[in-house]
């Protein structure tokens, strides 16, 4: 059928009519479950200053070295650097997919050369036959499917820079809770030493006692055995230091080597807790919840561009062109010609209705992951907030333990230098005080760590734009 503008006008006016009817409009996001109004058994201090997006929040800690330890592994991390490229990707698929929604123009050039025998003379005729021609070409969304799929891209870019700035959190938050167990294992291997040296002097003295005739070689044996069990858990302490050491150097991008150390373990500070604020504010503090809202709202508009794949397409072209040859005399021949077709799907199969039918379940499966990631969120955000509570309430109870034992192993000492007790009541007492004293600096460090997963349950110091 011969292309004409009058029928051009009425396909257009059929199209639109068609337009008309279309149903493809993309259901809002909705939650199944119920968000929280407050947190179990935390107050709501709407009085005291939020912590912004964007803040620092390791530097509550108040240890220089461990903000130069996280900022070199935000820098140089491999993790993060592959999220980079992923988020890069994500840009020039959402750059490919709006070029999508633009005309196309194409140059081409066409020559050919050929040889023929004149009839009349018999003599070869030779001929150059040159084609240049400009073609344009662009799809008209009439049912928005090229915008549905531009939106789609842009939530997937979304997504990406969400996974970004989720993958940098973690990073943060692993770093800084393995240079807190960094810092409790140093903490601990003093405290082993300065109980081998104890260890040590209890020994001579039970040698030098034995030499006297004041006690007997069972005494002896049993400080040795004090004493060697507690040497055994140096070297052990060193191991775990060094793996600690070289677990950090992989999350900072560096190779195997000795960690810049700043305060004590005792030192860190352990400041209160911060105002959580609504447990709703979660909703749009933790990257993890932005990306999977970003990527429902992907699959929304991807279903949005299948059904629109149901209904008829609009395609204009046009194209310029000239033919010379070296067999004609004169200016060449000007082509040129300008045509629209409509391309309605009548029989597919069935495969264009499957289309919408995985589209729609994708957007099912973006729909629950989305919840299991709230859910999730705000279930880590309960426990972690139970944890510092209960940590920081049996640390209380451990120090007045370690206190306790301490003063037992004195008036144990002086008992047995006096007479009065056995040896044993001596080692009892230092063994009960060495477990005290590695259950409180354990105690110390699992409450800081608390501290940093609560930090990194409620977004950190994630800062990126809202959707």
């Amino acid at each position: 059928m011969r292309y004409t503008p009058a029928f051009g006008a009425v396909a257009l006016s059929a199209v639109l009519m068609l337009q008309a009817c279309s149903t493809a409009p993309t259901t809002a996001p909705a939650l199944a479950a119920d968000v929280p109004s407050v947190w179990q058994g935390q107050p709501v201090a709407e009085a005291l200053p939020r912590r912004p997006l964007g803040t620092r929040w390791w530097r509550d800690f108040g240890d220089p070295a461990l903000d130069r330890l996280i900022a070199q592994a935000l820098a140089r991390n491999t993790d993060l650097r592959s999220a980079a490229a992923r988020v890069a990707e994500a840009r020039a698929l959402g750059d490919i997919q709006r070029a999508a929604a633009l005309p196309t123009l194409d140059f081409g050039v066409g020559e050919s050369r050929s040889r023929s025998v004149s009839a009349a003379t018999g003599k070869p005729y030779l001929s150059t036959v040159t084609q240049p021609q400009f073609q344009a070409a662009y799809e008209v969304d009439l049912w928005g499917r090229l915008d549905a799929l531009n939106q789609s891209a842009a939530a997937q870019l979304q997504a990406s820079e969400a996974a970004r700035y989720s993958a940098a959190l973690s990073v943060a938050a692993t770093t800084a809770s393995g240079y807190i167990n960094l810092r409790a294992l140093d903490a601990r291997l003093d405290v082993a030493r300065q109980t081998l040296e104890a260890r040590a002097s209890a020994l001579d003295l039970a040698r030098s006692r034995q030499s006297r005739g004041y006690t007997s070689a069972l005494e002896t044996q049993q400080s040795e055995a004090e004493y060697r069990a507690t040497a055994a858990v140096i070297p052990q302490l060193q191991l775990a230091i060094r793996r600690q050491e070289h677990a950090l150097g992989v999350l900072t991008g560096a190779s195997p080597g000795p960690i810049e150390r700043g305060l004590s373990l005792t030192e860190l500070r352990l400041v209160p807790l911060p105002d959580v604020g609504l447990p709703s504010d979660l909703l749009r503090r933790r990257p993890d919840i932005v990306g999977a809202e970003a990527q429902l709202a992907a699959t929304d508009a991807q279903l949005a561009a299948a059904r629109a794949q149901l209904l008829p397409s609009l395609r204009l072209s046009a194209t310029l062109g000239s033919i010379s040859s070296s067999a004609l005399t004169g200016d060449p021949f000007k082509l040129w010609s300008i045509g629209g077709s409509i391309l309605a799907p009548l029989f597919e199969g069935g495969r264009l209705r499957a289309q919408v039918g995985a589209s729609d379940a994708r957007r099912e499966q973006a729909l629950a992951g989305y919840e299991k990631t709230v859910l999730t969120a705000f279930g880590e955000v309960e426990d972690q907030l139970s944890a510092v509570d209960e940590l920081a309430r049996q640390s209380v109870e451990v120090e007045a333990q370690r206190v306790a034992l301490q003063e037992t192993l004195r008036v144990a000492s002086n008992r047995y230098r006096e007479g009065y007790a056995s040896h044993l009541d001596e080692l009892d007492a230092q063994r009960n005080l060495f477990s005290a004293q590695q259950t409180a600096l354990q105690l110390r460090a699992d409450a800081l760590t608390a501290r940093v997963n609560l930090d990194r349950a409620l977004g950190g110091g994630w800062q990126a734009a809202q959707p």
